[in-house]
């Protein structure tokens, strides 16, 4: 495939992408897919509309006020200019963005990408290991960090100070600048905007350039690093947001998801503004405070998991909810009775949606009478699904197979082996086994590898593994997935202690904190069970379908 001239001075991820056999079929068969080679997705969702004279509409709403288009448009052109002006950026650099979903976040991410970096944004979560390991895959040489939130960055080992200066052309990391957002002293981006000027020329980007990278766990726990271009920001917009979704320029967002999930930019930043419309970013909520919000502000576009929505109908928060206009469900499958409840109790329908990280948004779903409560739902417009069988040729309708799917967007692995068993023939196998019906729906039926999915979060089992084996009374451990009503599954560790350690309660707790205090918390291991030994082959390997079967299977 070829690929337009590329602005990027420092071109490490181009040269990192996967060799052109490797990358899945792109295809671009609706009218508004045909972009144009320069384009820098940024100033493209932001700028036309306040250039079209919607500048003064509300863009960024948070629980501390509202931030016009104008005014997001000066902040972002100006957080570009303390990138490139102060703190030596170079197109193609990459940025680490860590912090709760706040309109400074979506600022600093819209102004990386103004600058012609890279944007890597990471959930405020997340400990100093993992963010070790991203800065490693990544090669990050420079954070835009959430003033509360620079302990792990700084306990990570990384920085090199909080304001030096210098870009590297080769994006080599010879220290992490870790310069904070939202705090007080002449150091905080928020003050060193203010001396900036309020236009910004933005960086005339290749659609293929690299806009950002997200990262999600794999089966073996070391995060994959999945490369998405300029053009497939639009994309997303332009084939779920637009063809489903179908928003409006007055419509209010809200949900979930941190930004960090691609779920959450689309559903959170790239939808409302491709569309013109406002979003609500909420640092923390709990399922009534939730509610709350959406009826007090009005929502009317709500991305969360299903675990959310069950969670604020068990509230008692159902009459909260009746303004919806366009409730989405993703992250995990919806059960159909989970649909019905809502359904029953609020009068709206909420639309199933799977995505991947890889894929980076929604590719089936279905809305308003095309749904079918239990069915994830038909192909998006600009994708194709189909399921295949373990050779990779399709199944008869009704008949459990692999997912694959092709589109506009696919699997672009950062240096990782891993993109041979996530794209093969031209397909993007996201991991579950499906079920399509003849008249075109898709039913969700199981993972198809060791993912756990708990509430919305992808959680590697061998990461947990890892950690609880640093704990000095753990000779051994497994872990799995196990069903859980409310959050789908849960994260289950079967563990072997060492001689003369007790097995009770006390080791159990001591073991969840062991965990929430070295990686990032939603991940600890929610039921802890002690064996003798674990189950094993005659090559020792961990037979973990054995310890499904001891926990009664997995949905």
């Amino acid at each position: 495939m070829r690929l337009a001239p590329s602005a990027h001075v420092d071109t490490f991820c181009r040269d990192n992408l996967p060799s052109p056999e490797l990358w899945p079929e792109f295809r671009f068969t609706l009218p508004e897919l045909q972009y144009p080679e320069r384009l820098n997705v940024a100033a493209e969702l932001l700028d036309a509309t306040a250039d079209a004279g919607g500048g003064g509409r509300p863009c960024l709403l948070s629980e501390d006020g509202a931030w016009s288009y104008d005014d997001v448009v000066r902040v972002s052109n100006q957080v570009a200019w303390v990138l490139a002006d102060e703190l030596g950026l170079v197109p193609g650099n990459r940025v680490l963005l860590r912090g709760p979903n706040n309109p400074w976040l979506a600022a600093c991410w819209l102004g990386v990408l103004k600058a012609g970096g890279v944007a890597v944004t990471t959930m405020a979560l997340l400990r100093a290991a993992e963010l070790s390991s991203i800065c490693e895959i990544a090669r990050v040489r420079l954070a835009l960090c959430d003033h509360r939130f620079t302990g792990e960055l700084a306990a990570a080992g990384l920085a090199s100070g909080s304001h030096a200066g210098g870009g590297r052309a080769d994006g080599g990391v010879a220290g992490l600048q870790i310069v904070s957002y939202g705090g007080a002293g002449p150091e905080d981006l928020v003050q060193r905007v203010t001396a900036m000027p309020r236009n910004f020329s933005a960086v005339d980007t290749a659609a293929d350039d690299v806009a950002m990278i997200a990262f999600t766990s794999g089966t073996t726990g070391r995060p994959k690093a999945a490369m998405h271009f300029h053009r497939d920001l639009l994309a997303i917009a332009d084939t779920f947001s637009a063809h489903v979704l179908k928003p409006q320029a007055d419509d209010l967002f809200t949900g979930t998801p941190p930004l960090a999930f691609t779920y959450g930019l689309g559903g959170l930043l790239v939808f409302p503004l491709r569309a013109g419309a406002a979003t609500l970013l909420l640092e923390t909520a709990t399922p009534a405070g939730l509610a709350d919000q959406i009826a007090a502000r009005g929502v009317t576009v709500l991305s969360t998991a299903p675990t959310a929505y069950r969670a604020m109908l068990g509230a008692g928060k159902a009459d909260r909810l009746r303004g919806l206009r366009r409730p989405v469900s993703a992250g995990e499958h919806l059960p159909a009775s989970t649909w019905q409840a809502f359904y029953d109790a609020t009068s709206v329908k909420i639309i199933d949606g799977i995505g991947s990280t890889e894929m980076l948004h929604i590719f089936i779903s279905s809305a308003d009478d095309e749904i079918r409560p239990g069915a994830t739902g038909r192909v998006v417009p600009g994708y194709e699904a189909a399921i295949l069988d373990a050779d990779g040729k399709p199944v008869p309708d009704g008949t459990p197979g692999r997912l694959a799917v092709k589109g506009p967007t696919g699997c672009r692995y950062l240096a990782d082996d891993r993109q041979r068993s996530y794209v093969r023939d031209g397909w993007n196998f996201t991991g579950d086994t499906y079920v399509r019906d003849a008249d075109g729906y898709f039913w969700y039926q199981a993972r198809s590898d060791d993912m756990i999915i708990s509430g919305g979060y992808n959680i590697a089992g061998p990461e947990i593994e890892e950690v609880l084996l640093g704990h000095p009374d753990v000779a051994e451990c497994g872990v799995i997935g196990v069903p859980d009503e409310a959050r789908g599954q849960i994260v289950k560790a079967y563990v072997v202690l060492r001689d003369g350690a007790a097995g009770d309660q006390e080791m159990v707790a001591e073991l969840q904190a062991f965990v929430k205090q070295r990686i990032a918390p939603y991940k600890y291991p929610r039921a802890v069970e002690f064996l003798a030994a674990l189950p094993r082959t005659n090559t020792g390997k961990l037979q973990r379908f054995r310890l499904r079967d001891l926990a009664g299977g997995v949905p």
